[in-house]
């Protein structure tokens, strides 16, 4: 369980315009600030629960997801940004809520579960911690399981030039241009059985796999990227 009790807010229009507010100031800096643009933003469902899954290098890499859609989007962070009374604020002021690292955070399930059920947009980094260099390093299935068990689509996300503006390790932001590319959502398979519910969850992540890394190697290109 997470070792900070959050409530997941609810879609009342207060917690919505906050969002907004939230979104413009933070998704308007990166703009600002990254020359962040992004490309293939309309694959992104317009409405109906999703699961968007990016490339993680950074740390900037949530606010930069944050810009392929003006839906409320949700996120899992480690519990101890929310210790940070300010930064837990904002956090979830911008749809997150914790989870406890290196755990089996069934809690963290339920809440995914909880807002796929809403049908909101959910954002799983499938490397799972910050990851270096241009290849795809080995997802773990969580993403895919969700995506099964909802019976919701994944959609692929590369982010160029994050890893250079926040590299991993250090706290200040160098100001590197930035660029998204989002691939086509990938549907599910039905499952009937548990059995086919872990083969579909398997092939699934083989294929995220694969589409990530031409979206990522796509972002790469365009913002200009070439280094390792």
């Amino acid at each position: 369980m997470t070792r900070v009790a959050t409530r997941l807010a609810g879609g009342s229009a207060g917690v919505r315009i906050g969002y907004a507010l939230a979104r413009a100031l933070v998704v308007g800096a990166c703009r600002l600030l990254l020359r962040v643009r992004v490309t293939g933003a309309a694959h992104v469902p317009a409405e109906g629960a999703c699961i968007l899954a990016p490339i993680h290098r950074s740390n900037v890499d949530t606010p930069l997801t944050a810009a392929v859609t003006r839906r409320r989007v949700r996120f899992m962070g480690k519990d101890s940004l929310w210790r940070v009374r300010w930064v837990g604020a904002l956090l979830s002021a911008l749809g997150g809520f914790p989870v406890t690292r290196g755990t089996a955070d069934l809690e963290a399930m339920r809440r995914c579960l909880e807002v796929l059920g809403r049908g909101e947009p959910l954002v799983l980094f499938p490397e799972g911690t910050r990851r270096h260099g241009p290849t795809v390093h080995r997802l773990f299935d969580g993403a895919a399981y969700l995506a099964v068990k909802a019976g919701v689509p994944i959609v692929p996300i590369g982010i160029g030039g994050s890893e250079h503006v926040m590299p991993r390790g250090t706290r200040g932001i160098r100001l590197r241009r930035c660029h998204v590319v989002v691939g086509p959502p990938i549907a599910p398979p039905a499952v009937a059985d548990r059995a086919q519910a872990r083969e579909a969850t398997a092939a699934l992540t083989a294929l995220l796999a694969l589409r990530l890394q031409e979206v990522f190697d796509d972002a790469r290109a365009r913002a200009g990227d070439s280094r390792a």
